[in-house]
């Protein structure tokens, strides 16, 4: 008897190419598209690409005729709220800074959506992500890293569950994104040329203060930019328009390149210093997720990845707490951002990972 497969569906020509290459191996593949977006107003839906908009939808629904296969269109809009929206507007209101798409993979694409499809009689759920998921010898699962090592995701995946990995399949891991590209416009998808998308889905013009603003109805006062010595330099226009690391955009001109190196939501300050301010050489997590291993008894040596555009760098990690994780890195490394996740490699595969809590 043939598996049962639901792949998510974002009209984008991975997924697509994904459900191709699921049927092709003999799976009994339905399509699947999460509808998220929190608009009613039909326009304003289609103006928002990304795997929320209307268009999204209109261009799953093509791949699956073509291919075939059943479409649905489910409703996760209240999961996408609860889990997402409100997770990132906390975190930014309490000088974090989060990683929404992290949040999404966990609690909608995987928990929600392997939930419905379970339902729905399925043995997996199967994404367009370029990471691979694999079975080790000491019976764990894991991600391994695409074989595009440019677009690689195992980053926002980290935090996956075993039981959500042993039902997952991820088959565009195992090509390079230009061939997945060719296989597209050798079968005839109509979205073989479509564009990846880039943008946090509900915030296309990247503004995040005035949305937060605009959502919750609060305002964030002005305060200090102050330096490490606590001495004040200027005003900022509020806590949530700032990140760590962040150069541009500070309204100050204080003659050499200025950097936030900390922001403290207590006292409403946002500390200004010199770009060597930023750099760390450790840093605390919690929430953490171990996936290759185990939860480690001593110290383990591993690549951490501080931001998904982060090369990695060689540390030294131990519990120092039941969840909280401490990480030495060898040397200093740039704007550890309270908020975002790090996540540890065992060479191509993810030993697990972490939200960053600060140095």
């Amino acid at each position: 008897m043939k598996k049962k497969v639901a792949v998510g569906m974002s009209g984008g020509v991975d997924s697509s190419v994904a459900a191709y290459l699921l049927k092709e191996q003999g799976y009994d593949v339905i399509g699947v598209t999460m509808q998220i977006w929190q608009e009613e107003d039909p326009l304003v839906q289609a103006e928002n690409g990304g795997c929320c908009g209307l268009s999204a939808v209109d261009d799953a629904r093509r791949v699956a005729d073509m291919l075939g296969i059943p479409y649905y269109v489910l409703n996760f809009k209240r999961e996408f709220k609860e889990s997402v929206i409100d997770y990132f507007m906390e975190e930014y209101m309490h000088a974090r800074t989060p990683n929404p798409c992290i949040a999404c993979n966990r609690y909608v694409k995987w928990e929600a959506l392997l939930n419905r499809a379970m339902e729905l009689g399925c043995d997996y759920i199967a994404t367009g992500h370029y990471a691979r998921v694999c079975r080790l010898p000491n019976g764990r699962y894991a991600l391994k890293k695409s074989a595009t090592v440019r677009k690689d995701q195992t980053y926002a995946l980290y935090n996956l569950t075993q039981d959500q990995l042993s039902k997952t399949l991820m088959p565009v891991g195992e090509y390079e994104k230009e061939d997945i590209r060719l296989m597209a416009e050798r079968i005839g998808l109509p979205v073989a040329k479509k564009p990846d998308s880039q943008e946090i889905c509900f915030i296309p013009d990247h503004d995040y203060a005035s949305y937060i603003i605009k959502e919750t109805g609060k305002t964030f006062p002005a305060g200090n930019f102050v330096d490490q010595n606590g001495d004040v330099l200027g005003q900022h226009k509020g806590i949530i328009h700032y990140t760590v690391g962040q150069r541009k955009g500070l309204g100050i001109s204080l003659g050499t390149p200025a950097f936030v190196t900390d922001i403290r939501p207590e006292t409403n300050e946002v500390v200004i210093g010199s770009d060597k301010d930023t750099y760390h050489d450790s840093l605390l997590g919690n929430q953490v997720n171990f996936m290759s291993v185990d939860k480690p008894e001593g110290e383990l040596r591993v690549t951490a990845k501080i931001r998904y555009s982060h090369q990695g760098a060689p540390c030294r990690i131990r519990m120092v707490g039941e969840d909280i994780i401490s990480c030495q890195f060898e040397e200093p490394v740039r704007a550890i951002t309270p908020g975002q996740a790090v996540v540890f490699y065992d060479g191509d595969l993810v030993a697990g990972g972490a939200t960053i809590m600060g140095t």
